[in-house]
């Protein structure tokens, strides 16, 4: 089943090495153009190779939206690529959304649109044995790229995995 992405799983995943966790996970990933445009993949930040590399292959794939008017509304309480993100979901009749924010992942449901954002990603990886340690994973998020994890969420995410004391 295919998804499309918002920007900071693509970045998230990639700067730990992982992105291809969500070619295992969901075959085909769609994003919009503003989240091309905000992965900055031209300055080689961290990860960004890996992106292209995905871009190249042609299971990460840009395309445009249709329904404008959808993501100007929607950009009315959420940034571009977010706006765009759940557009280009509705306009190809995608019903997974990988996403992080909350309020975005909010409006994507309100829409009927299933939501998964990098941590469950990560926690499907290791369910499926895909990925060694979630903690890890968990720690290389923080530290490579300031991922912000709630202390209870970190807790809570450890437990689902079977990895917390």
């Amino acid at each position: 089943m295919p998804a499309v992405s918002d920007t900071s799983p693509l970045l998230g995943l990639s700067a730990i090495g992982q992105l291809e966790l969500l070619q295992e996970q969901f075959g085909a990933v769609f994003i919009p153009q503003a989240v091309l445009d905000e992965l900055k993949i031209e300055t080689g930040f961290r990860g960004t190779s890996v992106i292209q590399n995905a871009l190249s292959d042609g299971w990460l794939e840009v395309h445009e939206i249709q329904n404008k008017p959808l993501a100007q509304a929607l950009s009315l309480e959420l940034d571009k690529g977010e706006s765009e993100a759940i557009t280009l979901a509705m306009d190809l009749s995608v019903e997974m959304i990988v996403m992080d924010e909350r309020i975005g992942r909010e409006r994507a449901r309100i829409m009927g649109l299933k939501t998964v954002g990098v941590l469950g990603v990560l926690l499907n990886a290791k369910k499926r044995g895909k990925i060694d340690s979630l903690k890890s994973a968990m720690q290389d998020l923080r530290n490579e790229i300031g991922f912000f994890i709630s202390d209870e969420l970190y807790e809570r995410i450890l437990k689902q995995a079977g990895e917390s004391k």
